[in-house]
């Protein structure tokens, strides 16, 4: 399946985070999904780490589930772990997940709303919360288009609903001296692999706060910051009139 997502053409048919959460919930094979940037060394990410309970996920994320309410939807729900708190804690949440192979397997964890789409293609119902964490400003790619990104979360909310969203402020990973990138600092290149499976290279996104709060500004919408975490991290809420 090929999709067009951020400006690019990525080929979903190689999805190793897909593959990953499937092989760990089918299979009891806790694996790295091995993650490549352009600004740092190679890193890992434990695929148990996603199928996390609630003691054992970031305090941000903890209190981003506490302030999701009304009909809540979960944007990039991986494997739904987030989605599976709130439906057993009585919220009417959506899981929409762009991943067929991590979609397939929220389903078998009991999430009873499932979506298997790319978030700027989803245009159907409205929601009081939209969630969008671990880092959920990623989303968007880069600086120049968050504010399609805004557009969009804007147009699948009710009246009063709000955005909360994660990011971090990563300026702190250049040392001092250092030249800085010409584009915004917190844009970065990813590729991800499981296994002999590659994904193709994609932007992400991390979005310091005071840069976040100007484009919800130029939104026409209204940005606070809800808590901070231990390593420039933070939880934002977003609304509009």
């Amino acid at each position: 399946m090929i999709i067009f997502l951020n400006g690019e053409i990525m080929d979903y048919d190689n999805d190793p985070l897909g593959l990953a959460v499937k092989d760990y919930f089918l299979h009891g094979i806790n694996g790295d999904i091995n993650v490549f940037s352009d600004i740092a060394e190679p890193d890992v990410i434990p695929v148990e780490y996603l199928f996390r309970n609630f003691d054992e996920m970031p305090v941000l994320e903890q209190k981003a589930l506490k302030l999701a309410d009304g009909k809540v939807l979960d944007v990039g729900a991986a494997a739904g772990s987030h989605s599976l708190w709130l439906q057993e804690n009585g919220i009417d949440v959506t899981a929409l997940e762009i991943s067929k192979s991590a979609s397939d397997i929220i389903v078998k964890r009991g999430v009873k709303k499932v979506i298997n789409r790319n978030f700027f293609e989803f245009k159907e119902g409205k929601y009081d919360t939209i969630l969008v964490l671990m880092n959920g400003t990623g989303i968007a790619g880069t600086v120049e288009k968050f504010p399609d990104f805004l557009a969009h979360c804007k147009s699948l909310l009710n009246k009063n609903g709000k955005v909360l969203l994660d990011s971090s402020d990563i300026s702190y990973m250049f040392d001092e001296g250092e030249e800085i990138p010409v584009h915004y600092y917190g844009e970065v290149k990813y590729i991800m692999e499981y296994k002999n499976v590659r994904s193709g290279q994609f932007d992400w996104l991390f979005l310091d706060y005071d840069s976040l709060e100007y484009l919800v500004k130029m939104s026409g919408g209204k940005c606070k910051k809800v808590a901070e975490g231990n390593h420039y991290d933070y939880l934002a809420e977003i609304k509009w009139d």
